[in-house]
């Protein structure tokens, strides 16, 4: 495309009103307007066109953005115009993605936009039987959707084929690199044709993975829609300093509060999450946990009944973060502050989705003070500090009313204003924040 026909699309793309006027098919419109979709988000207004043309694609948005309509829409509409049978084994467009909840997430969402189109999906992922997923890619489908591990695994078994692959898709790139998949990335890029069509989304750009883009992408348009204040608008953020031993205490006690209707709590370790779900549930408050080591049959049980309802609290590792959609997620609890600011940004964004309101609240133990900072200095924006008392060791978690709150100042440096903190580890109304320095 001649750049200067990009540049005239993107400073016009704020007048595109439908999906209609960006191209898109009345097989893909009668869909989408089944789905409430009329109007296209900034990242669909500036790449679906290109898209549609071919070119290649780099995109930086993060969670929340719709970037998973941005590209499944011209994908399902060239493959379906003129459509042409995958032979066996074969695939004809891939798309990578970091975890299970995020490649079952991704191929649910091809099929609702091409319910009308007739094309064959398939998704592989680990922590299930792979012979099930060889028999559905033995006829050969139109759209695999599939996690790094497991694909190359059916590869090597000689149950898919990558030589007809014609699109190409690496979603959440970033967290493909955290979580050590890039070199298995590389491994299946080289199986699939040159001259593909290719698509790479990231949160944000390490240089790892601004290097595989200009590998594996040919004069890729880039498009950026990751706001300046990272944040979302609509999360009220909040912070408790309260030690390690009384997070446990403070958390049952937010949950005799109504309002905390359907939570996820996030924790470091998966050890953690299931010490905390395994607590909640003995207090009566029905949670369970999610991380990787849990089998995907149970992982996905637990997000369903977390969706229905049946349970309240879902408590996860930082595998949730990205790639859970769940509708009504009226609080994130950073039950132990990531260690990267970034995780915590994708962590509250499971709240206040789809134009509601949410709240995000954080437990900062003495020895997480540092990341602390590290967030507010990413989201430009102090948290609001509330007032802890820790309960009697004797006392039994009671509801409380909402603390007063004040913004979470900072000094110079970026580092919270630091009060010392009660004998027993939490904040009386004097001391609501540590001195710095200690």
């Amino acid at each position: 495309m001649d750049p200067r026909v990009t540049a005239r699309f993107k400073d016009s793309f704020l007048t595109i009103a439908t999906f209609a006027e960006l191209g898109v098919a009345e097989p893909l419109l009668r869909a989408l307007a089944a789905e409430n979709y009329t109007t296209p988000t900034p990242i669909q207004a500036q790449t679906i066109a290109s898209l549609l043309a071919g070119r290649d694609l780099l995109g930086i948005a993060q969670t929340g953005t719709g970037k998973t309509a941005a590209f499944a829409l011209p994908i399902l509409q060239r493959l379906s115009s003129p459509r042409e049978a995958p032979e066996r084994k074969s695939v004809h467009a891939l798309i990578l993605a970091p975890t299970r909840e995020l490649a079952v997430q991704i191929v649910d969402s091809f099929r609702t936009y091409g319910r009308h189109l007739g094309l064959r999906h398939a998704v592989v992922i680990g922590g299930v039987g792979q012979h099930g997923q060889a028999q559905a890619l033995s006829r050969g489908v139109d759209i695999l959707v599939a996690t790094p591990g497991r694909l190359l695994d059916l590869m090597r078994a000689g149950s898919v084929r990558l030589d007809a692959v014609k699109f190409l898709v690496l979603d959440e790139a970033d967290r493909m690199l955290d979580m050590g998949f890039i070199r298995d990335v590389r491994k299946i890029v080289a199986a699939v044709p040159r001259g593909r069509q290719s698509m790479l989304f990231s949160a944000t750009m390490p240089q790892e993975v601004a290097k595989l883009a200009a590998d594996i992408m040919r004069d890729p348009l880039r498009v950026e829609v990751t706001p300046k204040v990272v944040t979302v608008e609509a999360v009220d953020q909040r912070v408790y300093f309260v030690d390690v031993a009384n997070k446990p205490a403070l958390l049952s006690r937010l949950l005799g509060n109504a309002s905390l209707s359907r939570v996820i709590v996030f924790t470091r370790t998966k050890h953690g999450a299931n010490r905390v779900a395994e607590r909640l549930a003995r207090d009566g408050v029905g949670a369970d946990a999610i991380h990787g080591n849990k089998s995907q049959n149970a992982r996905q049980r637990a997000l369903d009944q977390f969706r229905s309802g049946r349970i309240r609290v879902l408590v996860a590792t930082d595998i949730a973060a990205r790639g859970i959609d769940v509708d009504g997620v009226s609080h994130v609890v950073n039950y132990d502050l990531p260690n990267e600011p970034e995780s915590y940004v994708h962590r509250i964004g499971r709240t206040a989705r789809a134009g509601a309101k949410g709240v995000a609240l954080a437990f900062c133990s003495p020895d997480e003070r540092t990341y602390l900072r590290d967030i507010e200095r990413l989201t430009r924006r102090p948290l609001l500090v509330e007032n802890y008392e820790p309960l009697p060791r004797s006392a039994s978690p009671e509801p409380r009313p909402a603390a007063n709150h004040r913004p979470h100042t900072q000094g110079r440096t970026g580092a919270p204003h630091q009060r010392p903190a009660s004998r027993h580890g939490g904040q009386n109304q004097r001391s609501a924040q540590p001195r710095r320095g200690r």
